[in-house]
């Protein structure tokens, strides 16, 4: 009978550590996610920004030399990611394959004129900065007019705006979330133990004592919880690694080092934390108190 009351005992003892362990768990890799999102966020940003740009008209009759060097200034200034050339022809084509018909054999000639496409640095990317350059590239010969849809701009910027304020809210809203249910998780573990600490306390037992044996648990199932967490992170980023490789940064070792870091802090941290609390609350219960 003796060996079967253990038994028992043993397997609620194991399953409340492993409850605990389980939930810490989904809690880090949570955290995990939303510090991937965080700091691919900036990025993300970016990546949508960079394919803003604008579109410079050449004069008629501009020379191949002269477009060549026109380009090269373009590519070396601050504010151009790339920048693509197209032809009087290559216009004329692609319109024409738009439109679905030849509009040059009804006109009896091509209206378009030969163009370069410039693509954006995050950085300038905003009507401010867009005016400016426009202002400067109008005093080279070659230019004809310069093109950028400027209320598409606005409504960009002012979407990733918003965008980038609701993801941080809703990140540490998340973290609140999580944060109590690990502080809830592990005070129900304790509370099935608050019997045991009302008895070390009666016997004489000194506070460091008793939480000693609690404290030591909690970190080991936090440092448990962080391995689980980072490879359950590692999974999700091998899944999602081939659609978004050119919007998140998630191949970069230091950028995923930091994160796994992060959650070794969290797990230890938040581990540590709550069973400290948590046995503090029952080491001052009074006997009465056990029973509420």
């Amino acid at each position: 009978m003796k060996t079967g009351n253990n038994t028992s005992l043993n397997r609620r003892i194991l399953s409340s550590s492993a409850s605990v362990v389980i939930s810490l768990s989904l809690v880090l890799f949570v955290i995990g996610l939303l510090g991937l999102a965080l700091i691919n966020a900036q990025r993300l940003s970016n990546y949508v920004k960079e394919n803003i740009g604008f579109t410079i008209m050449l004069k008629e009759g501009v020379n191949e030399i002269e477009i060549m060097n026109f380009q090269k200034i373009l590519d070396a200034a601050d504010f151009a990611k790339s920048s693509t050339f197209v032809s009087k022809e290559q216009a004329t084509k692609d319109l024409q394959n738009d439109l679905g018909e030849d509009f040059v054999s009804f006109l009896g000639y091509s209206p378009l004129l030969a163009s370069v496409d410039v693509k954006l640095n995050a950085s300038y990317a905003n009507t401010d900065s867009l005016a400016v350059i426009k202002a400067e590239l109008n005093y080279y010969p070659v230019v004809h007019t310069i093109f950028y849809q400027e209320n598409l701009i606005d409504k960009l910027n002012s979407n990733v705006n918003r965008l980038s304020f609701f993801l941080l809210s809703f990140c540490l809203l998340l973290f609140v979330i999580a944060f109590a249910l690990i502080n809830n998780t592990i005070r129900l573990s304790v509370y099935s133990k608050r019997f045991l600490i009302r008895t070390m306390r009666l016997v004489g037992a000194t506070n460091s004592f008793i939480q000693k044996p609690f404290l030591v648990k909690g970190i080991y199932q936090g440092i448990y919880s962080s391995i689980f967490a980072i490879f359950m992170l590692i999974g999700s980023i091998q899944l999602i690694q081939s659609e978004t490789a050119s919007m998140l940064n998630i191949t970069d070792l230091k950028i995923i080092g930091f994160i796994f870091i992060l959650i070794f802090i969290f797990g230890f941290f938040l581990s540590w934390i709550s069973t400290f609390f948590a046995v503090r609350k029952f080491i001052k219960q009074n006997e009465s108190e056990l029973y509420n």
